[in-house]
């Protein structure tokens, strides 16, 4: 397993991140099975996964209670642990946020319960809350690392000019956005970021599992799938133009004897200023699968034709 040296965190953080919002079972990507999950986070422990990413809103509190159980018998002190707040269970469709002083508040001992731990590693505001100063909710922020809480603060989803203000108040040591083959819309936000010593993880790495190369035709997913309504890649005509570059990433992975998501893997932590990418993985088998990814890399010529793929389906952005 590859690391990388957090500039402000000053920790060291594997490559690959363990995100759970699939493992809430509640979010339309297919059942959960209790126990095969629970595994799954112990053999990404076992492997060299170091850093698990979790949030309230994954399941009503569930998938931080599911982490918690992993992490009986000793595995906590063998990660770090990101978790968000300010964004209501149900807001995934009405995306409602509050990050109130007296929500972080709330919200901070609830994960702490959840997680059966004394200290959150990394504590990310999920969402920018246009509702509430940002003075206000860094405050907060700052008061719980005062008091032991929590270890580093991080942004999801702000932009430049948002993280720019909230600089103002409290030293911002991480960030976390949408980054992948097919959606490099925060390309430049990313390596502003690391120029200025903020790392980025990146979530939806393998583009809701549309890079993994496993569908090859349109899934029949229902009404209110997330891979439909927060993703865009299950829709025509990006569908059909992301299989022209599958076939790329199927040629390269058949030069490496690996599979296609490895090559995924691959580009997004190979790309300037990615610290770690978040994989949801419910199945030992995928986790192994997925570190297997990091007993190799993409060469240059390699990285420039995916690049060139992509640049002539026009998806990137």
């Amino acid at each position: 397993m590859r690391t990388q040296h957090l500039q402000r965190a000053q920790v060291e953080v594997s490559q690959l991140t363990l995100g759970t919002w699939a493992l809430s079972g509640r979010n339309n990507f297919g059942p959960v099975d209790r126990q095969e999950a629970i595994q799954a986070i112990r053999t990404a422990i076992e492997l060299g996964v170091n850093h698990i990413d979790t949030a309230p809103v994954y399941g009503n509190g569930y998938s931080e209670q599911l982490i918690a159980e992993a992490l009986e018998g000793g595995y906590r002190d063998k990660v770090l642990i990101s978790t968000k707040f300010g964004l209501s269970p149900h807001a995934l469709q009405k995306m409602t946020h509050d990050a109130s002083f007296k929500t972080v508040i709330r919200e901070v001992e609830s994960s702490l319960m959840n997680l059966k731990t004394d200290v959150i590693d990394f504590y990310f505001i999920h969402w920018p809350d246009p509702h509430t100063p940002i003075a206000e909710t860094m405050s907060a922020l700052n008061l719980l690392k005062s008091l032991g809480k929590i270890r580093f603060l991080g942004v999801s989803n702000f932009t430049q000019e948002q993280i720019e203000e909230a600089e103002k108040y409290a030293r911002i040591d991480v960030m976390q956005l949408q980054y992948s083959m097919v959606h490099q819309k925060h390309k430049a936000l990313i390596e502003w970021g690391s120029q200025r010593g903020i790392d980025t993880f990146t979530y939806g790495s393998l583009g809701a599992g549309i890079l993994s190369g496993k569908f090859r035709t349109l899934p029949p997913l229902k009404p209110g799938d997330t891979r439909i309504t927060f993703y865009d890649y299950f829709k025509e005509p990006k569908f059909s133009k992301i299989q022209n570059v599958l076939q790329v990433m199927d040629e390269i992975a058949a030069c490496h004897q690996a599979s296609v998501s490895q090559v995924a893997i691959n580009w997004c932590t190979q790309s300037p200023g990615v610290s770690t990418a978040l994989i949801g993985m419910s199945k030992p088998a995928h986790v192994r699968q997925n570190c297997d990814a990091f007993a190799w890399q993409l060469s240059d010529d390699e990285m420039t034709r995916l690049d060139a793929a992509m640049e002539r389906e026009k998806i990137a952005d």
